[in-house]
């Protein structure tokens, strides 16, 4: 259920008031932290080694889903497909249908990473499926379709690929590069003109890019664990007089090992510590800069990853009608393998086995005996997390099948093991 009606939707925001001091101090007192996630460490076949969620068709399109990367190097996904990001080929005409069974995407293999809808295989070949910006044209145009099956990208071979509804970006050689939209300065000054090629982003000296993050705002993670960003501002994590931004300039975070951006809303750790930020916790409470800059989340022990929503709410006629408002929810993984999940759980999406708003970090309950963490993934009705074991468990939502228990609608309270292929 939502948050009561005398705390509203901006409850959060007093959560995260009054966890300030406590989390400012864990900062001061943490000295350095080498943790790092756990390795997936398969014990039978099936077994996921890494766990993404999908993307739907564009930013109204909630396109509840998730893929796995598999240990032979195909990939799985279910959930929605209203926008092809299952990847099953379907034909021309044909309906694209939701699915609550895990089954591999057609034709990939030898693949080494994934982000989104988006692989990179071993030798550096960039694959992407469902809607997005992956081709373009000579005469300057960015093609963004819809693809059932895999397409290679004309890319050179890259390390890492990140994207956003209408933003790709990926790492080649000591570069980051840059295609779709830019109507956030993703690509350069909004007022620039480009030939529809993937764009040289023109980072700060500093050391190599090793990650990338895409969405309101693009962020690259450094060998060094500094971060750059730029693009929509409130998004960015940085004070700057531009909206948006399309200057890359350093967020002031530093060992930063990982960043989770959900279109409007970020986090990070740094040095095992969870930073938030993006836009407001409510649609029509404080100003549009209350949440723009990184602010330091309460957990009960360091963290090694952090997983964010976007917000979900529809906007008709301006403030007086807006409507179905749904605050974010946050998970993350401790360094002992458990995970924490806190924030909106109209669908149990929380973990905590009841429908309650969770005001604070809480340890998710139910998934099996000694079982340890990996990785957690959440989109806005659904939560999923990878097990040391290759296994994967979902809890919330399973309105689109997103459970992957082969099951359809209903939802789950508690975690359900997803039956890989």
């Amino acid at each position: 259920m939502s948050p009561p009606p005398d705390a509203g939707v901006g409850d959060p925001d007093a959560m995260m008031d009054s966890a300030d001091a406590a989390a400012d101090s864990s900062v001061r007192d943490a000295g350095t932290f080498e943790g790092a996630p756990r390795p997936v460490v398969c014990e039978s076949s099936p077994c996921a080694t890494a766990l993404v969620t999908t993307l739907g068709r564009n930013v109204d399109d909630k396109g509840e889903g998730f893929c796995v990367l598999l240990d032979d190097g195909t990939v799985a996904c279910w959930g929605a497909n209203g926008a092809g990001q299952l990847g099953r080929g379907e034909g021309e005409g044909e309906a694209l249908v939701d699915s609550s069974t895990a089954v591999r995407v057609e034709g990939l293999s030898n693949v080494a990473s994934l982000d989104h809808t988006c692989a990179v295989d071993k030798g550096g070949g960039v694959w992407c499926w469902g809607t997005g910006p992956f081709s373009w044209t000579e005469d300057g145009g960015v093609v963004s379709a819809t693809h059932t099956i895999p397409v290679k990208l004309a890319l050179p071979p890259v390390t890492k690929v990140a994207r956003s509804f209408a933003t790709a970006c990926a790492i080649v050689g000591g570069d980051v590069q840059c295609w779709g939209s830019n109507a956030l300065g993703q690509l350069g000054p909004v007022t620039g003109t480009f030939s529809g090629e993937p764009q040289r982003i023109a980072l700060p000296e500093g050391a190599l890019a090793s990650s990338l993050e895409v969405g309101n705002a693009t962020f690259v993670v450094r060998a060094d664990g500094a971060v750059v960003s730029w693009g929509g501002n409130p998004g960015i994590g940085r004070v700057s007089p531009s909206t948006p931004d399309s200057r890359p300039q350093a967020v002031l975070l530093e060992r930063v090992t990982q960043v989770d951006s959900a279109y409007d809303n970020t986090c990070a750790i740094a040095n095992g510590v969870g930073h938030c930020w993006g836009a407001r916790l409510t649609p029509f409470e404080g100003t549009a800069l209350d949440r723009a800059l990184p602010r330091p989340v309460a957990a009960p022990e360091r963290l090694v990853q952090i997983a964010t929503t976007r917000t979900e709410g529809y906007f008709e006629g301006g403030v007086s009608a807006v409507r179905d408002f749904k605050p974010y929810r946050w998970c993350a993984v401790g360094a002992s393998g458990s995970v924490y999940c806190w924030g909106f759980n109209e669908s149990g999406q929380a973990g905590t086995g009841n429908e309650e708003y969770v005001m604070h970090a809480a340890r998710v309950a139910g998934l099996p005996e000694k079982a340890l963490v990996a990785q957690v993934k959440t989109t806005v009705n659904t939560t999923c997390a990878l097990l040391t074991t290759g296994k994967v468990h979902c809890w919330g939502s399973n309105y689109d099948g997103q459970l992957g228990n082969g099951r359809n609608r209903g939802k789950g309270l508690a975690p359900t093991e997803v039956i890989l292929p």
